[in-house]
């Protein structure tokens, strides 16, 4: 049933990587082509290509594709404030990740109390969704990577929560249409398949919807994300690239 896939998307929806890709391009317009990595006292940026693909700051030292570049006081004093304000800035997003899984959790709660489950389904289910919130809180408490919310990893974390709870709704409501079936009301049996079919159209967007609730927040995080992009402003590699760690759009 294609709504269990839906569910886990909905659930994932800020925490895998759509924070970073999604809402702060959107609100912030602040984007980054870099993958981020926090590792001992290390800034650690990296993508694919174009070159530089690997970048490094660490107290004021910059270093890129293996190479150390060679900085004028006033470059590593902006690259040492750089640092200080991105690591002040990574609690605060994560209390945004944390709070957009409340929403989502709630969201499908909400969902699940409009499908008139029996009540030892319902309190499965709220047993099973508080253990995957609290599973995906400390997710993102230890996380200290981009890379943990992309690509396979999400996918991973995508397929735990739906198979988690998908399968406790899906047999719940798949057992009220049988019954319904079989005692001849063959015209709610129907309805329960329109009501199945809604929640796998209609779901993922009434929780992107609910998490609207979150801009306020993120807005607030614009002033630092563009500290940061001024603060990255004319520090260039030792072969003259520009950083551009942290590109802000109009």
């Amino acid at each position: 049933m294609r709504f269990n896939r839906l569910l886990a998307a909905g659930m994932l929806v800020l925490v895998a990587g759509s924070l970073h890709a999604q809402d702060l391009s959107q609100v912030c317009h602040a984007t980054s082509s870099y993958d981020l990595t926090l590792q001992s006292g290390q800034l650690i940026f990296d993508r694919a290509q174009p070159a530089p693909t690997r970048v490094v700051i660490a107290a004021g030292t910059l270093q890129a594709d293996g190479q150390n570049v060679s900085l004028n006081a006033e470059d590593q004093d902006r690259l040492a404030l750089f640092q200080r304000d991105l690591l002040a800035l990574v609690p605060r997003v994560k209390a945004v990740i944390n709070r957009g899984v409340d929403v989502a959790v709630q969201a499908v709660q909400q969902q699940a109390n409009s499908l008139n489950l029996d009540a030892a389904t319902q309190a499965e289910l709220q047993r099973r969704l508080a253990a995957d919130a609290a599973n995906l809180h400390q997710r993102v408490a230890a996380s200290q990577s981009t890379h943990d919310w992309h690509g396979e990893a999400a996918e991973q974390y995508a397929n735990q929560i739906a198979g988690d709870i998908a399968p406790l709704i899906a047999s719940a409501m798949g057992q009220q249409a049988l019954s319904a079936a079989m005692s001849g009301d063959l015209q709610q049996a129907a309805a329960l398949r329109d009501q199945a079919a809604d929640l796998t159209t209609g779901f993922q967007a009434r929780v992107q919807q609910r998490l609207q609730v979150l801009r306020p927040d993120i807005q607030a995080l614009c002033p630092d994300i563009q500290r940061l992009a001024d603060l990255q402003q004319g520090i260039r590699t030792s072969r003259g690239r520009p950083l551009n760690l942290l590109e802000i759009g109009q």
